[in-house]
Parts: C-alpha cells; structure tokens; sequence
C-alpha cells in the first residue's frame, strides 16, 4: 500500500502587476501533470464571505482605517485558512495560493506603515501559526511593475492607485522578508521571460512532488 502524499502549501508574493496569476496557472498546469491534487485560491476572496471582503478591501470608496484594513484582511485569513488550505493539506492536496501572510506584513506593515510585526502576529494568530512551504517571491521594480499594469487594464483597485513611494515600501519590505527566512522563500526576477520563471521555480519544486 503506497503511503499517503503530502500536502504542500505554496504561496505567490510580489507588489501588483508582477506575473503572480500567470505562474500560479502554469504552475497548477505541471502540478497536475505530475499526477497532484491542486487547490488554486488566494487572499482575499477564497471563500464566499472572503469574496465579499474582498470587495471592501480593495473596492470600497472613501478611506478605510490601516488597522481596520489589516483586520479586514486577517478575518478573511482566518476563515480560509480554516475551511479551504488546511482541509487540503489534509487530503494531501498541493495549494497553490495568491498572496498570504507576507502581503500583509509588505502592504499594511509597511505600505501603511504600520508595526510590521504586530501585522505578522495578527496573521499568523488568524492563521493558526501555518506557514507556507515555499514561498515564490516575484520581483520587479515598482515603476516597471505599474508600466504592465497600465498596459492591462484601466480600473485600478485601491492598492494599486497608491503612489509609486507606497509600492517602493511594499519591495522593501517583501525582499526584507525574503532575506530574512532564504529557506522558504524562492526570489525570482519578474522581469525575466514567463518561460524562464516557471522553470526556476519548477527547478525548486521538482523533488517535492
């Protein structure tokens, strides 16, 4: 009797209009190839109620409070985790997740200037403590990155209209992170070819599943 699989979690990071979705896809695409289970999602809006915190958190008009954001952010956290990631780890699945505890740490810990470690304790307290396997950081300059974005549509959720000074914050702050835990995280220059991206993160992957 063969033993059971493993679930994996892994974890898409970067500042917006980086490539995240494009990966997760043609990773999910050689995930099931290799014979996985996959479970794509992201945060916000990986459940039904986290659908509609997603609409407050990035489509509400007028202010919302940083700590109120962060907040938003981590009840969704909590919900998803809970219902959708842990039962799949569980069932040996791989998880293929868009954004997760570090685009709290970089957007509200840093982007809002927030303490950045409270936000970790918030998340990681939602969380349960679960930490992904590996975390695929795509990197790009934040004025490049705004460039694809303008390219790609003409509606700009409220991350992404912040000035170019708050996306430089939220860079910092992921490549900090990054340095900081090496063994989890797989930094790769979002500025290289689609194809080239997907085999170094391949290359990662490859005696995990």
């Amino acid at each position: 009797m063969s033993e059971p699989r493993q679930g994996l979690f892994i974890t898409l990071e970067g500042g917006d209009g980086v490539g995240k979705s494009t990966q997760a896809a043609l990773l999910e695409e050689w995930l099931r190839e290799r014979g996985r289970t996959v479970v794509r999602t992201r945060e916000p809006g990986g459940t039904a109620a986290g659908v509609e915190i997603r609409e407050i958190v990035l489509h509400h008009r007028g202010d919302i409070a940083p700590r109120a954001e962060a907040l938003l952010y981590a009840a969704d956290r909590a919900h998803h985790i809970a219902t959708v990631v842990r039962p799949a780890l569980g069932r040996g699945e791989v998880v293929v997740q868009d954004r997760y505890i570090d685009s709290s740490v970089a957007y509200q810990g840093a982007g809002r200037v927030l303490d950045a470690d409270q936000v970790r304790d918030l998340s990681l307290w939602a969380a349960e403590g679960l930490l992904p396997d590996l975390t695929i950081l795509l990197d790009l300059d934040e004025t490049a990155a705004r460039a694809r974005l303008d390219t790609a549509r003409t509606r700009y959720d409220r991350l992404e209209a912040e000035r170019s000074d708050f996306h430089a914050r939220v860079r910092a702050a992921y490549l900090a992170l990054a340095a900081a835990e090496p063994e989890r995280f797989l930094v790769v220059d979002a500025a290289l070819p689609v194809a080239e991206i997907a085999a170094d993160i391949r290359r990662r992957l490859e005696d995990r599943v």
